[in-house]
């Protein structure tokens, strides 16, 4: 494992993500609401470049309004672009089956820059 410097923290506002070079597969390193992750440029469902899946939301059942779903943590699920499976950023597990699972990363901000640990 080797630290990386990623980018300025300001070259990486929230909503945005850069690709780095390092691992097998590269890394994604995310900026969700102000908070930085990184997670494996690979879907652990068929092996597809995971991290030009979109970076959406996802939907759950609305308790206050049953039979309807609302849409909740925008920004924080990558859907791979293969077969659509949905990863949570935050921690790497797929929404569907929480037992699969995505390789996170240490990420630090570090007088203003990102470091990935990879």
């Amino acid at each position: 494992m080797q630290r990386v410097l990623v980018c300025a923290i300001e070259d990486l506002p929230p909503g945005t993500m850069k690709l780095v070079p390092a691992g097998k597969f590269g890394v994604g390193v995310y900026n969700v609401g102000g908070t930085v992750y990184a997670i494996a440029n690979y879907c652990s469902h068929e092996g597809a470049p995971l991290c030009l899946g979109a970076v959406r939301g996802t939907t759950e059942y609305a308790p206050e309004e049953p039979g309807f779903l609302r849409y909740v943590r925008d920004g924080e699920i990558v859907r791979c672009p293969w077969h659509q499976w949905e990863f949570d950023i935050t921690t790497g597990k797929s929404l569907a089956n929480p037992r699969k699972r995505v390789r996170t990363y240490e990420v630090d901000v570090i007088d203003g820059q990102v470091y990935l640990t990879a």
